[in-house]
């Protein structure tokens, strides 16, 4: 069963796209009214997409160096905007304007692709929410053991032994975690997504902030073109290749938001027809994005050189209060936007249950409350296990990018696309699209390889509960 609609996923927070922004007016579909515009579009998209992802970009920079860093920026920004182009058209069946529309980006793959490419679709969004999980509860741990570990610093002196446990903070914020999703209808708390907003501009706001400061006021480290040197920074090629893959892996997370797109398309008004207005809100979206990731991945490059920590803000530690500002934004957004963006999956999963099992079901939809305590907490319970057995942030984020990039951005829009306009099977335009597809595909399992490799190194010297950072 694919997931439900309304789901968020990508670098960085989880909106509700169905709540729109009309006054209970219905439209000829029955749906509630759009009143959606370009600069609503955009800035869903910017909102989407700057996030937590940010986070490693200077890291990611640190590998690829002055000359490919920028150039990857840049060349992952324009397929993002080229595929999301793709995906727009696909948003009505038949005419652009008057076709039958489809509310989600599973409809959209059901109504031009079928088969066995839905369940595909579903295996890549679970797997992508199961994987975020996951992430999320590794980024939030690490920044709230970076509070008292700036505060440590800060009154102790930079000499002193401030390490922190992080695994304690994994297994808190899968407490958090197991009370949270016993809320009822916790995903219809649209103040939620307004927070999560807030916060996660505020923390990315502040790392380029702090990253300038650096750069102006030094000290800074020192920086080549071509990113971490062998024998100097990394021990051997073989790992400077592993890591520039995984690097790869880091920017195509931050870059994804495309599994949204329809969502957010849904919420424009008509005339004119929704796929112009989106294309003109994607580039509004993605050239702002891609400016923001711009200043942070090359200011923070600029900062701390091929040293560049995973995570941007782990390097700072003065001005202690604004750091630890930065590090309460984080854990406050990935709070909210774990169950946000675990939502679907549990309906879904109990819609299933509920089907099979009628006497799991509750009268109202859904499963009895017994069924869903043990079920919800155990769920959570092997995300936190899974964090605590792998806390590796920026591999971590190498894979979810992996699994997002290539199936969800480039092969479902490229799919999708020459299934509508009925292209034909190998003529120049069915070439191109399945090169940038293949092209895509390479990336993607590179990037993959490189962050298991990357797990893999990082579990020979990893304790479970006992390892310090």
């Amino acid at each position: 069963m694919p997931p439900e609609q309304g789901i968020m996923s990508g670098g960085a927070m989880d909106i509700d796209m169905q709540t729109h922004d009309g006054h209970g007016e219905l439209d000829d579909d029955g749906k509630e009214k759009r009143t959606g515009t370009v600069w609503t579009a955009a800035a869903h998209i910017i909102t989407a997409v700057i996030g937590s992802g940010v986070l490693s970009l200077a890291w990611a920079m640190a590998q690829l160096g002055w000359v490919a860093g920028p150039v990857i920026l840049l060349l992952f920004a324009a397929i993002t905007y080229y595929t999301c182009c793709l995906l727009s058209d696909c948003y009505r069946v038949g005419d652009p304007a008057t076709g039958k529309r489809n509310y989600t980006y599973t409809e959209a793959v059901e109504s031009y692709l079928g088969g066995w490419y839905v369940f595909f679709c579903g295996f890549c969004q679970y797997a992508n929410m199961f994987g975020t999980g996951i992430g999320y509860t590794i980024t939030a741990s690490a920044s709230a053991a970076a509070i008292l570990k700036s505060n440590c610093f800060h009154w102790h002196g930079h000499e002193a032994d401030c390490s922190q446990n992080t695994s304690t903070y994994i297994v808190a914020f899968g407490v958090v975690q197991v009370i949270f999703s016993q809320l009822p209808n916790f995903h219809e708390l649209w103040w939620l997504s307004v927070i999560a907003a807030v916060m996660s501009f505020s923390y990315a706001t502040i790392a380029v902030g702090l990253a300038l400061g650096q750069t102006i006021s030094g000290p800074t480290g020192k920086t080549t073109l071509y990113g971490a040197q062998v024998g100097v920074d990394v021990v051997d090629s073989t790992q400077k290749i592993w890591l520039t893959f995984q690097a790869l892996g880091n920017i195509a997370f931050a870059y994804s938001y495309t599994i949204i797109l329809i969502e957010i398309q849904d919420t424009l008004r008509s005339p004119p027809a929704e796929n112009k207005t989106m294309r003109q809100a994607s580039i509004l979206g993605v050239a702002t994005t891609t400016a923001f990731y711009m200043m942070c991945g090359c200011l923070g490059y600029a900062a701390f050189g091929n040293a560049a920590p995973g995570n941007i803000l782990a390097g700072f530690y003065e001005p202690y209060w604004l750091v630890d500002f930065a590090n309460v934004c984080i854990v406050l957004h990935l709070v909210g936007g774990f169950q946000v963006f675990l939502q679907p999956l549990f309906a879904a999963v109990e819609a299933g249950v509920a089907d099979q099992w009628p006497c799991a079901a509750a009268p109202g939809g859904g499963v009895n409350s017994v069924v869903r305590l043990v079920w919800r907490t155990l769920f959570v319970a092997l995300i936190t296990l899974g964090a605590v057995l792998l806390p590796f942030f920026n591999s971590i984020l190498g894979i979810l990018g992996s699994v997002a990039f290539w199936p969800l951005t480039v092969f479902f829009p490229v799919e999708m696309y020459i299934r509508q306009r009925e292209i034909p099977r190998f003529s120049g335009t069915w070439m191109a699209l399945e090169t940038l597809s293949f092209f895509c595909f390479l990336i993607t399992i590179a990037a993959g390889a490189a962050s298991v490799q990357g797990v893999r190194d990082s579990l020979k010297n990893y304790v479970p509960f006992q390892t310090r950072s």
